[in-house]
C-alpha cells in the first residue's frame, strides 16, 4: 500500500483495470502512449469534510486520531488528496450533521447591517484543514447546501425553496441576492482570518434536488443570474466561484449551457462542478471551464459498511476505481472529489470512524482512490492512449515535472499479459489481496517497452522513470 520512499519526484505512473484475456501475441506495445495528444489539465483529487464528520476524527484518542489523519491525508502512505471540499453551514439540528451558520438569525432584512458570528472551529473543518496544510494540501473548495432560511421563499434552509429576489421568486422580506453573496464571501474572509485561503466557493449543492436536510433550488437560468451577482463580489475578495453541483452529470449540461450562453456569467466562473448520482460522468460537458466531478459515492443503504474490493456491491473498491477512470478518461474531468473521507456507521466513506468506542476501519475504496491521487499530481495533463487489448480501461498522464502516469483497470476474470510503452516501471497492485502494494513479477523487461501482468479484477499502477532518464 505504501509508495516506496526511494521513488524520486520524476516518475511515470500507469494504473490498469483489466478485462478479458489478451491475445497470445499482442501488438508491440499492447498499450501505447501518444505523448503528443494532450487532453485536460488535472487539478487534483479530494473528498468532502462537511457535516461535522471531522469532529468524529478529532474525538478519537491521540494515537488513533493521528493514524486516521495519516490514512486520509498523508501524501505517501494515505489517500493523498490535493483538494478538500468544505460545507458552508446553515443548520445545526444534529450535532454531527451540519455546521453552525455564520449568521443564524435574520439581521433585519437584506439591507440591514450583518450580524455575522465566527467560532474558529466551523464544525471541525478549520482544525482539519490546518492538519491538511501540515501535510502539504493547499486547495480548498467551500460549498453551500442552502442559504439561511430567512433568505428563502420557504423560510427554512431545508426542503428546497429558492433564494428571494431571483427571477420568478418574490418574497415579502425583499431581495436577498446580494446579501447571500456577501454572506458567502464573508465565510471565505473568516477562513482567511484563520490563515487559510479558500480557492473557490460554491453557492449551491444539487440545485435540481430537494431534500429534507439543507437544500435550495436554482434553475439553470437562475444559476447564471446569481453568478453575475456573486462573481464581482467574490472577485474583489480574491475568491473564485464554482457552479453548479447538479445531482447528475447529464443533468449538469443545462447549467453549463446557461452559463456559457451568458458571457458575463461565464466570465465569473472559475470551475464547473457536477455530481454523479442521477447519471454518471461518461462524456464531456458543454463548457470551456475546467470541470470537476465534485461528489459521488455509491449508496451504503443496501450495502452497509463494505470494505471489500470486489464483492459485487456498488460500494466495492473496484467500482470506485472505474468511476474515477470514467470521470477522467471519458468525461474529461479535471478533478475527482469523493463524497466523505471519514464517517460513521453504515457509510461508504473511505474510513469508518467510531469515536464512541475509539476505533476505525479502512475500506478498499481508500486504496482505489490513492492509486490515482498519490501519483497523478495537480498540474498533470492527460495524454493519449492507444490500447489494442480488449477489456482494459486505460488512461495516461504526464505530471508537471515530466513524469508520466498510466492507469489500467482489469474488469475481467482472467490474467492479462501485455506490453506497455514505459521504460522500467514499478508495478503497484490493488485488488482483493493487495492494497496499492509493490508486487514482484508484475513488470518485466529492460528495453523501451515493458511487459506487464495484470491480475483478474485488479487495478495496476505502473510507475516509470521519465523518458530519457537512465
Amino acid at each position: 500500500m505504501l509508495r516506496s520512499p526511494s521513488l524520486v519526484a520524476a516518475v511515470v505512473v500507469v494504473t490498469v483495470l483489466a478485462g478479458v484475456p489478451a491475445q497470445a501475441h499482442p501488438a508491440r506495445p499492447g498499450i501505447g502512449l501518444d505523448r503528443a495528444e494532450r487532453h485536460q489539465k488535472i487539478d487534483g483529487f479530494g473528498y468532502s469534510i462537511a457535516f461535522q464528520r471531522t469532529t468524529l476524527i478529532h474525538n478519537l484518542s491521540e494515537q488513533n486520531r493521528e493514524q486516521v489523519l495519516d490514512l486520509l491525508l498523508d501524501r505517501r502512505t494515505g489517500a493523498a488528496p490535493s483538494i478538500l471540499r468544505l460545507g458552508i453551514g446553515s443548520s445545526s439540528t444534529d450535532p454531527y450533521d451540519w455546521m453552525l451558520s455564520i449568521q443564524p438569525t435574520d439581521p433585519g432584512g437584506p439591507d440591514a447591517t450583518p450580524n455575522y458570528q465566527w467560532d474558529g472551529w466551523d464544525g471541525g473543518q478549520v482544525w482539519y484543514v490546518k492538519e491538511a496544510r501540515k501535510r502539504g494540501i493547499d486547495r480548498f473548495y467551500a460549498d453551500a447546501w442552502s442559504a439561511p432560511g430567512y433568505m428563502k421563499d420557504n423560510g427554512t434552509d431545508t426542503n428546497g425553496g429558492a433564494l428571494c429576489g431571483l427571477q420568478g421568486v418574490t418574497c415579502a422580506s425583499g431581495d436577498w441576492r446580494e446579501a447571500y453573496a456577501r454572506y458567502l464571501v464573508q465565510y471565505a474572509r473568516f477562513y482567511r482570518q484563520e490563515g487559510i485561503r479558500l480557492d473557490e466557493i460554491g453557492f449551491t449543492n444539487e440545485p435540481d434536488w430537494t431534500t429534507s436536510y439543507a437544500s435550495m433550488r436554482f434553475t439553470p437560468a437562475q444559476a447564471a443570474e446569481f453568478m453575475k451577482v456573486l462573481g464581482p463580489i467574490a472577485r474583489r475578495a480574491g475568491v473564485g466561484v464554482a457552479c453548479c453541483d447538479s445531482f447528475g452529470w447529464q443533468q449538469s449540461e443545462a447549467y453549463a449551457q446557461a452559463i456559457e450562453a451568458d458571457p458575463e456569467a461565464r466570465r465569473h466562473l472559475k470551475v464547473f462542478t457536477g455530481h454523479g448520482y442521477a447519471s454518471p460522468a461518461e462524456h464531456p460537458l458543454p463548457t470551456t471551464a475546467p470541470t470537476w466531478m465534485s461528489e459521488w459515492a455509491a449508496s451504503s443503504v443496501q450495502d452497509g459498511w463494505n470494505e471489500a474490493w470486489d464483492s459485487g456491491k456498488g460500494t466495492d473498491g473496484i467500482r470506485l476505481a472505474e468511476r474515477i477512470h470514467d470521470s477522467l478518461a471519458l468525461a474529461d474531468a479535471s478533478a475527482f472529489l469523493f463524497w466523505l473521507g471519514g464517517s460513521r456507521g453504515a457509510t461508504a466513506a473511505l474510513v469508518q470512524v467510531d469515536d464512541a468506542n475509539d476505533t476505525y476501519r479502512v475500506s478498499s475504496r481508500l486504496y482505489a482512490f490513492a492509486a490515482y491521487s498519490r501519483f497523478i499530481r495537480p498540474g498533470a495533463v492527460r495524454i493519449g492512449v492507444d490500447s489494442g487489448v480488449a477489456g482494459l480501461k486505460v488512461s495516461a498522464y504526464r505530471n508537471a515535472d515530466g513524469s508520466e502516469v498510466v492507469q489500467i483497470i482489469n474488469t475481467g476474470e482472467q490474467t492479462v499479459t501485455t506490453e506497455v510503452d514505459l521504460k522500467r516501471p514499478t508495478g503497484y497492485v490493488t485488488d482483493a489481496t493487495h492494497n496499492l502494494e509493490r508486487v514482484p513479477g508484475v513488470v518485466a523487461g529492460k528495453g523501451r517497452h515493458s511487459t506487464v501482468t495484470l491480475a483478474p479484477r485488479s487495478l495496476t499502477t505502473l510507475v516509470s522513470e521519465r523518458p530519457g532518464r537512465h
